[in-house]
């Protein structure tokens, strides 16, 4: 538990750390999309490359970024097997109802890649933000919906703090297990249910936890004199700068690059 790294900031001084978190949370969105948009391996190599590349310039240490991979390995291979059998054409290996097709290899190798893809590029927007620029980005992105009475601040303020408690509870659980298994609980043996079973004395203890550190976390807010965001003002003001255009720009180049390779190049899944 206590090597999973999704939802920390990471303090540094890289290119990606000064950008906007607007533009960082837009640009975010825009490759969520793009990843889904490739259906060649030349479209997917460029995304792939993409990644590497904001990922090095990120300056943020790579141990990170395979902590926050360890945990979805897993459901990652779980997946690619699963599309392995959802191919059609001429099998490439065959044995008894079990057949594996050359799409269905490009199926498993594109939805590893793409789910990949993303925890990468999402682990990035949390390692170079901080959770208050998090939340004046998602505050300023969401105003126009102020239009229709929606509490723009109050839902930017829960995302954030949502995000910023998953490291705590997921240390939180690593201690009552690890305090668990000192009082002799057995949690790695035994048939499925009973493992389930062994689950509750931490599960218990957890949620009493997460409810006391809500309660506590509210207390505190109050104790300054919180009301939401109405009348609030903001100590840093959020500026476009130039390297927020260069960076927008050469995710378009990005994009146009993939659009170009589908229309041009052979797909290779549909």
């Amino acid at each position: 538990m206590r090597d999973i790294a999704f939802g920390q900031y990471y303090p540094s001084n890289s290119i990606l750390h000064r950008l906007d978190p607007r533009s960082k949370i837009l640009l975010l969105v825009a490759f969520i999309v793009l990843v889904f948009c490739t259906v060649n391996y030349v479209s997917l190599a460029l995304v792939v490359f993409s990644v590497f590349a904001v990922v090095l310039l990120s300056k943020v240490p790579l141990r990170l970024y395979f902590k926050s991979l360890k945990m979805i390995v897993v459901i990652v291979l779980i997946t690619s097997a699963l599309n392995l059998f959802y191919g059609t054409g001429e099998p490439v290996f065959e044995w008894g109802i079990i057949k594996i097709t050359l799409a269905g290899i490009n199926n498993a190798i594109f939805i590893a890649v793409r789910i990949l893809s993303l925890i990468l590029i999402s682990s990035t927007l949390t390692f170079t933000t901080s959770p208050n620029d998090l939340t004046d980005a998602l505050e300023r992105l969401m105003k126009p919906l102020s239009i229709f009475k929606v509490k723009v601040h109050e839902i930017a303020m829960m995302m954030t703090i949502a995000l910023r408690f998953v490291p705590l509870l997921l240390e939180e659980t690593d201690k009552i297990m690890a305090a668990q298994k000192a009082r002799g609980a057995d949690m790695e043996s035994g048939s499925l249910v009973q493992r389930i079973k062994a689950l509750i004395p931490v599960l218990i203890p957890l949620f009493v936890s997460a409810f006391r550190r809500a309660y506590e976390l509210a207390v505190a807010m109050e104790c300054r004199c919180y009301q939401g965001g109405e009348g609030r003002t903001r100590m840093k003001i959020l500026k476009m700068k130039a390297k927020d255009y260069v960076s927008i720009f050469v995710v378009i180049i990005l994009i146009v690059g993939v659009v170009l390779c589908n229309v041009y190049l052979p797909q290779t899944v549909r």
